[in-house]
């Protein structure tokens, strides 16, 4: 397993980037651009990206399995319903969501492609070894489910 597997909180990743968007949005001005309602259309998106996650950690607590990241393998049931029969992630894609709205607010082009970076570390260093957890944990069932609902959207 990587060192960095499963060790930064994704709250954390998105408050670092979402820090980073801040700055590069303050240190190259010209690459801002004006777009009516950006603050109205990013608020929106950061309300239903909250939305999205709430959902996903609600059907995890009503399954009474773990919603910390850091640990899968404490993981007692695989959850299949609410939101997760149309996401695997739905708090990963709220927190894509969230940076989405952030990037609107700032109106800075170099803020929207710092979005990728997280979705990329995220990917590889906290969906992945997670993934690989349930498919040891839950085996065919876990397969199936994976065979029928994207990990994003």
């Amino acid at each position: 397993m990587n060192s960095l597997e499963l060790k930064v909180p994704p709250p954390l990743q998105v408050l670092i980037i979402g820090a980073v968007m801040y700055g590069v949005s303050r240190i190259f001005p010209a690459l801002q651009f004006s777009l009516i309602g950006s603050a109205w259309l990013g608020g929106i998106l950061t309300i239903a990206g909250l939305g999205i996650g709430i959902a996903g950690v609600t059907e995890f607590k009503k399954a009474q399995t773990t919603v910390n990241p850091h640990v899968p393998q404490n993981s007692t049931n695989l959850v299949t319903s609410g939101i997760y029969q149309y996401t695997r992630n739905p708090m990963y894609v709220g927190l894509v969501l969230i940076l989405l709205g952030w990037a609107l607010y700032l109106s800075n082009l170099l803020a929207f492609a710092l979005i990728p970076i997280f979705i990329n570390y995220i990917s590889h260093f906290q969906i992945q070894p997670e993934e690989r957890v349930m498919a040891k944990k839950f085996g065919d069932k876990y397969r199936a489910y994976v065979a029928r609902v994207r990990r994003w959207i």
